[in-house]
């Protein structure tokens, strides 16, 4: 098996244990404990689906003022700047916000 697989089920095991031994010693009742659990991954997974939509959403426009911006008659320098000066505010957000 390559380094990625490895890898892959060294974190899936350590998951499993994890979550088995939670459930073992969790202070609740396993019914309590599974809605919990239930309603704990409904919530992250409605965050991880509405953050991927707003970068969908946020890269639609993106392309939309490039392809305007060619129509436009920007030479193919500028936008190459422009992209790249996007690229960097946005990688100074993503640092800022974790």
């Amino acid at each position: 098996m390559n380094r990625a697989g490895n890898i892959m089920v060294g974190f899936l095991a350590g998951a499993i244990a994890g979550v088995t031994t939670g459930i073992l010693v969790a202070p609740n009742k396993g019914e309590k404990t599974r809605k919990m659990l239930k309603n704990k991954v409904k919530g992250v997974s409605k965050d991880i689906t509405d953050k991927i939509g707003e970068q969908i959403d946020h890269l639609e426009v993106k392309i939309k003022n490039l392809k305007n911006k060619m129509y436009n008659g920007y030479n193919g320098e500028e936008i190459i700047k422009d992209a790249a000066s996007h690229v960097k505010s946005e990688a100074k957000k993503a640092v800022h916000v974790q």
